[in-house]
């Protein structure tokens, strides 16, 4: 059972690799189109701007008035015409310089526009490989996971078969726990009057609701990709059970570990997320140091407890959701 979670775990890190070299290849594309329109327009207007310079250096060196500075004040017949010359040499020399500076500009822009192109479809080819080879993991992984799966699969009935006592016993609990929650929301009482059960934390008033909701599907078998009561994965679970709260979260462990905010386990409360081997896995936080989750191929949605076996060992940390975002 633990090789089968460890190689749902890391078929989720493959998938988290994926996913956010997909979001980031998207942004890359978006930032080359936009570059290749800038460039096209910036060799646009450089043609444009030298046309002109050529024009202006073609016109004073053919020009029959010798519209030198020189010869323009010497020609002057008076101090007024003199005054009115220099200003002519004055707004000609400005606007050849205008000229000047805006084919400089025109070069500069080219440059910088050819160097981002460079940079980015550098980007691009190392994050299509990155997509690629996590992509090949997945199909590897999915295959050794199935055929591991089919050499123990009558292992796992029996396992399943002992743990389900256990299972039923914790799903009792669990529910008591909620039961209790939700008298005390109706009777307006403390968390103190409940007493009855010294686990017992009451849910944040925000999210209490995600414990009750995600108790709805013990029992739904675990399907890779899955993201509804036909069939769940652990953070399609997550994500399902956060949707009926109206909260979007995205389908892979690693968004969601940077959707909330960090989480002592001491200060853990029913609607946290809790993580495990190195983000490959998530749960939800359901009080009593246990989760419930999507475990792996071959199980259920189920709970668990927090200080036992594989989850103990592997446990990453916990966010709390705290925005609708």
């Amino acid at each position: 059972m633990a090789q089968i979670q460890a190689l749902d775990s890391s078929l989720e890190r493959a998938r988290t690799l994926y996913e956010s070299a997909t979001f980031k290849l998207g942004s890359i594309e978006h930032n080359l189109k936009i570059n290749r329109v800038g460039l096209h327009v910036a060799r646009a207007n450089l043609v444009t701007a030298q046309q002109n310079l050529s024009q202006r250096l073609v016109s004073i060196y053919t020009s029959r008035d010798n519209q030198s500075t020189l010869a323009v004040l010497l020609g002057a017949t008076s101090i007024d015409d003199l005054v009115n010359r220099i200003e002519t040499v004055q707004s000609v020399s400005a606007q050849d310089v205008a000229v000047v500076k805006q084919v400089v500009a025109f070069k500069h822009q080219i440059t910088v526009r050819q160097h981002a192109l460079v940079s980015e479809r550098k980007a691009q080819t190392e994050l299509v490989r990155q997509r690629a080879r996590a992509k090949a993991r997945i199909s590897s992984q999915l295959g050794r996971q199935q055929r591991l799966y089919s050499s123990i699969k009558g292992e796992i009935a029996r396992l399943v078969e002992q743990q389900r006592a256990r299972q039923l016993a914790l799903e009792r609990q669990a529910r008591a726990r909620y039961a209790a929650y939700q008298a005390q929301q109706a009777n307006n009482l403390s968390v103190g009057d409940l007493g009855s059960d010294p686990g017992y934390t009451a849910p944040p008033s925000q999210y209490g609701g995600v414990v009750g909701i995600a108790m709805q599907f013990l029992g739904v078998p675990y399907v890779w990709g899955g993201s509804s009561p036909s069939g769940f994965d652990c953070s399609g679970f997550v994500m399902y059970v956060y949707a009926q709260m109206g909260v979007s979260l995205p389908h892979y462990t690693g968004a969601q570990w940077l959707a909330g905010v960090p989480v002592d386990q001491s200060d853990l409360q029913p609607g946290d997320l809790v993580f495990f081997d190195g983000l490959g896995h998530v749960g939800i936080y359901i009080g009593g140091g246990e989760f419930i989750h999507a475990p792996h191929t071959g199980d259920v949605v189920k709970i668990d407890s927090l200080s036992e076996g594989w989850y103990a060992s592997t446990y990453d940390g916990a966010r709390r959701i705290v925005s609708g975002g």
